[in-house]
């Protein structure tokens, strides 16, 4: 097994300087960011394609897919920067909401932030980190604004995991999950 992975390892150093011109080609290019979608049980190209308003034929061109099948853990390539900068400012999503407390509270996120329970933060599964969020109860009206900060959630059929000041504003906190929706509002990198 050891063996194996110096093998890669050298010939990975063999490769890679023949690769220099390529490399210094794309570096001139402006970075692109992807924003990806990992597959849960029960998902479907048509579900997926639905949530995030996308068509199926765009969803299996990107990603390269020849059936419709899809299998969990899979990671589904959803937008490049320049595709959801255009879109992103019409944005919206309607799903449940969930949130996380203590149990993370102090703990790096996905962004490389430390969680804290207190701020208006949130884990959403592919919107850029910084996003801001304005994240509306459908039953009561009470709204939020968030900023998207990690990675999650990994729960089926939740949209939105918020930090336990965010559900708090919401009254979300007792009952623990609720349907909202979600609108952009703005952007602010920290």
């Amino acid at each position: 097994m050891f063996t194996r992975y110096i093998l890669i390892l050298l010939a990975t150093m063999i490769l890679l300087p023949s690769c220099a011109p390529a490399l210094e080609r794309q570096s001139e290019r402006k970075p692109s960011t992807e924003y990806f979608y990992i597959v849960k049980p029960g998902d479907t190209l048509f579900s997926i394609a639905k949530r995030y308003s996308l068509e199926v034929g765009t969803l299996k061109a990107a990603n390269n897919l020849k059936g419709d099948y899809i299998y969990p853990g899979e990671r589904l390539l959803l937008a490049t920067r320049d595709d959801a900068e255009d879109d992103l400012s019409s944005f919206q999503e309607t799903g449940a909401a969930s949130w996380y407390g203590a149990k993370f509270n102090g703990k790096p996120t996905a962004s490389g932030e430390i969680y804290n329970m207190y701020a208006y933060t949130a884990a959403h599964p592919w919107l850029p980190f910084g996003t801001l969020v304005r994240v509306t109860r459908i039953d009561n009206g009470a709204s939020v604004v968030v900023r998207i900060n990690d990675r999650g959630p990994f729960k089926k059929n939740r949209i939105i995991d918020l930090s336990y000041a965010a559900a708090l504003a919401i009254d979300l906190v007792k009952n623990g999950t609720a349907t909202v929706r979600l609108t952009i509002v703005g952007s602010r990198r920290r």
